[in-house]
């Protein structure tokens, strides 16, 4: 008698409104030991903007279990573009995620800008990573 085994794989697929996901490519800050660090989620692809235009990003910090200080973050935009806030305090007990103000002006030139984002813990060492704003004609 041959038995019949059912194997059910379920997939789920999540969209994410805004058309871009995070990204973690920071070192690991904080500490070396696992679950004791800090990574830095941004913009996967390309923020789409038109000369002229403001949006709002999200970046967050993902933290490790053990990991319970806060985080400076700074964020540092390419001439030709600017962000707000530049600096912001993300404390242990705090949501993770920061919400930034991009604004291109109407004379910007087309083309990328990189925005660097570089998050600093209490102790231990630092982390970063960037992602870029696609600027285009109105």
């Amino acid at each position: 008698m041959k038995k019949l085994v059912l194997i059910v794989v379920t997939v789920s697929l999540i969209t994410l409104s805004g058309c871009y996901t995070v990204k973690s490519s920071s070192s690991k800050g904080g500490s070396v030991l696992k679950g004791e660090g800090f990574k830095i989620s941004v913009p996967t692809f390309d923020v789409g903007m038109k000369q002229g235009e403001a949006q709002s990003v999200a970046v967050s910090v993902e933290r490790g279990e053990s990991f319970k200080q806060d985080v400076k973050l700074q964020f540092k935009a390419a001439k030709g573009i600017s962000v707000e806030p530049t600096s912001v305090t993300v404390k242990a007990g705090d949501q993770p995620d920061v919400q930034l103000a991009i604004s291109v002006p109407k004379d910007a030139a087309i083309g990328v800008y990189l925005i660097t984002v570089k998050g600093t813990p209490e102790t231990g060492e630092s982390a970063s990573t960037d992602f870029s704003v696609k600027v285009a004609a109105p």
